[in-house]
């Protein structure tokens, strides 16, 4: 059968046109590299399968410091391989060396850039992500316009690392130029719930669970502490404990209440 004037079109086009299109339905195939980002089942939900490089990825929490190195810390082993710093700027709280380690980072990979004002945030990455010698970047901003993460995902558009922005829950009631966008809330015990509000493709339906110990407690949490719900009696997790994506913006300005059988409930890579 011969092509339709459509498809015979389609195929005449250069590569890297091609590979910028897709069907609304379907995932496309990203024109750049990806990282896998360690958990599987968000891997499948992703456009190409990972992290995406040469775009700006926006994250965000009800607080910060509490889920970030839970949800990225399996991607390091994949992001150390070409032994390129990890930039960290502006953490909430100091990094916690020897649980970055366990992680896979070497100190000597590590640069923690100190930066107080939104100004001097959004300086430090930009100019980071224009040197383009990183694996990987993570800024906290928490307070950022709209045009100026747009000018922040026009720059991220040269690099070959990832670049995560973390950011408070209420962020999602705004616009953002991120083609990828994530809310990441504390599930029961150990438990991620991640709602993909916005990537390329078809939209995403559901929140996706995902395992949250982190690796150097593995191997240390007894049954009680890996699934604390199942053994607490009467503490059960509301409905209302999770914030919702359909509620106003100062609901998901309170944080994640959950119970707290024990204080490893909240170990992190930092402290």
């Amino acid at each position: 059968m011969p092509l339709s004037p459509t498809a015979d079109r389609l195929a005449t086009l250069p590569t890297r046109i091609k590979s910028a299109l897709w069907r609304a339905a379907d995932l496309p195939c990203m024109p750049h590299p990806t990282v896998p980002t360690g958990h599987a089942e968000l891997d499948a939900a992703l456009p190409g399968g990972g992290w995406p490089t040469h775009c700006l990825t926006e994250l965000l929490s009800p607080q910060a410091a509490v889920l970030e190195w839970r949800l990225l810390g399996p991607a390091w082993k994949h992001l150390a391989r070409p032994r390129r710093p990890l930039v960290l700027i502006a953490p909430p709280q100091c990094p916690h060396l020897p649980g970055l380690q366990h992680a896979g980072i070497t100190a000597d990979q590590l640069i923690w850039v100190q930066a107080h004002s939104t100004a001097e945030r959004l300086w430090a990455t930009e100019q980071v992500i224009q040197s383009n010698d990183f694996g990987a970047l993570i800024t906290w901003l928490p307070q950022a316009r709209p045009e100026q993460l747009r000018r922040l995902q026009v720059c991220a558009q040269g690099a070959e690392g990832v670049v995560f922005a973390w950011r408070p829950a209420v962020a999602q009631w705004t616009p953002s130029a991120a083609p990828l966008r994530a809310l990441v809330t504390a599930g029961t015990d150990w438990d991620l719930q991640v709602k993909l509000f916005k990537r390329l493709g078809p939209p995403h339906e559901g929140v996706l669970s995902l395992p949250g110990v982190p690796s150097p407690l593995t191997a240390l949490l007894t049954p009680r502490l890996a699934h604390p719900s199942t053994f607490s009696t009467g503490a059960v997790l509301s409905s209302r404990s999770v914030p919702s994506l359909s509620e106003p913006p100062h609901a998901m300005d309170r944080p994640v209440s959950s119970p707290r059988p024990s204080h490893a409930r909240h170990l992190s890579l930092t402290h």
